[in-house]
């Protein structure tokens, strides 16, 4: 079984092909570059690289959001030309999913934090209960303050692992504020990877979670701020 992976909901952008339990080749890049510019070319150059024809994959893995609403559109399109053009399903990855799934078999809770403004983070609650990579809180987005209040309470004596591009923005809120025994993953499995949006992906495909290239679209939670902008312009001028 084959699948291309594609991450470029935060900072980082990264693509995958991951083969059976073989991560074939990985191509992860966080350097003032658009993802327009570089996810198309990264993915060529893997392709080329790993000398994979195409049309034997078995489907696109694309992490579906939350994140960057440019980003995420950007790797929906990319996604969803594949699609169409090789006739192959697309499997959505929930982004705070993928991103816990880099952090394999901690004893504890695993945190990732992406950084969505205004006082806010997008986040999900995961573990390995019995080696089995399980959601206890759904991706959703919340104030930090909430999170650490739920971590503290909810989660009080639960081991705690932060991740994501959230950390360096609340690291010192979360020492002020939170009093689980936690840790902050290190810098190669901090951020988003696609060979975790591929794994995973294989898992969901086979579960049968795919949708077509014309259905498919980002998971935003949030409006945007243009659209939150226009709709406060709006509720002014019905004042």
């Amino acid at each position: 079984m084959k699948l291309i992976g594609i991450d470029s909901s935060g900072l980082v952008a990264s693509v995958a092909i991951v083969e059976d339990e073989t991560l074939v080749a990985e191509y992860t890049v966080e350097h003032k570059k658009t993802h327009s510019t570089t996810l198309m070319p990264m993915l060529d150059e893997i392709v080329k690289m790993s000398e994979l024809n195409l049309q034997e994959i078995d489907a696109i893995s694309i992490a579906a959001g939350p994140g960057s609403f440019t980003g995420l559109r950007i790797g929906s399109a990319t996604a969803k030309g594949l699609a169409y053009s090789l006739n192959k399903p697309i499997v959505p990855v929930p982004t705070l999913a993928a991103l816990a799934y880099n952090i394999q078999f901690f004893d504890g809770i695993i945190c990732p934090i992406m950084d969505a403004r205004r006082e806010q983070v997008y986040t999900g609650l995961y573990t390995f209960n019995g080696g089995e990579f399980t959601e206890l809180k759904e991706q959703r987005a919340l104030s930090v303050q909430d999170l650490l209040e739920e971590l503290n309470n909810e989660f009080s004596g639960e081991k705690v692992v932060f991740l994501g591009d959230g950390v360096p923005v609340y690291k010192s809120v979360i020492e002020e504020k939170l009093i689980n025994t936690h840790f902050y993953a290190p810098a190669n499995i901090s951020k988003q990877r696609a060979g975790s949006v591929a794994v995973l992906g294989k898992m969901y495909y086979n579960r049968g979670i795919t949708e077509t290239a014309e259905s498919h679209e980002p998971v935003y939670l949030r409006l945007s701020q243009a659209e939150r902008e226009r709709n406060e312009k709006n509720s002014e001028n019905r004042e």
